[in-house]
């Protein structure tokens, strides 16, 4: 199975991957929509998003800054193995320029915050939009680090939503995860690319 999934990405341009990418964030909006209309009464949910709040910037750039050193700590420290995902987010960010990493990360957070923590944790819980969360970034299920990894990750997330009541601050605290891992992905490939160039000249 694992093999089939990397042989379609390979398969895909990064056109293609990007046009998937966007794709299933408007389809994640859509079943928000429709949650929305059957299980909410004129989308209340909606209330708790407050950009006003001034915890949006205080913790949710932090946290989401957190999370990002922890993790490229963890990538330094780790055998490459564990944050094999068939090459996808490299895919996705090496070649994007910083405005579009910045459009990507913020169009994801609002998509998939609205669901899976103004939606489905608020009827469900956290526990169950953690896992459901999870098994939707399909491409982790075949790595048990990248799986327990974003298990862990939305836990965290939904846990912040909790204390907080307020999906601004959640969405504010994604985009930074992501923007970050974003430019991370995008000026190590450039690094990378660099050295293997100066390799040459020597």
């Amino acid at each position: 199975m694992k093999n089939k999934y990397n042989e379609l990405i390979k398969g895909l341009t990064d056109r293609e991957l990007l046009s998937h990418l966007y794709m299933t964030q408007i389809i994640l909006l859509v079943i928000t929509f429709v949650l929305g209309i059957l299980l909410f009464d004129y989308f209340s949910f909606l209330q708790t998003i407050d950009f006003s709040d001034v915890r949006v910037l205080l913790i949710g750039v932090p946290a989401g800054a957190a999370v990002v050193i922890v993790d490229i700590i963890l990538m330094k420290l780790l055998p490459q193995s564990f944050y094999d995902d068939g090459g996808l987010n490299e895919r996705i960010f090496k070649n994007r320029s910083v405005i579009h990493i910045a459009w990507i990360a913020a169009f994801v957070a609002f998509s998939e915050e609205l669901l899976f923590r103004g939606v489905i944790q608020t009827k469900v819980g956290l526990i169950i939009a953690s896992l459901i969360f999870a098994i939707i970034h399909y491409r982790y299920l075949f790595n048990w680090f990248l799986f327990s990894n974003i298990v862990i990750l939305s836990f965290l997330i939904g846990s912040v939503y909790e204390w907080s009541n307020n999906l601004a601050l959640t969405m504010i605290m994604h985009f930074t995860i992501d923007f970050l891992l974003g430019l991370y992905i995008k000026y190590r490939h450039t690094m990378d690319v660099d050295e293997q160039e100066g390799l040459l000249h020597e």
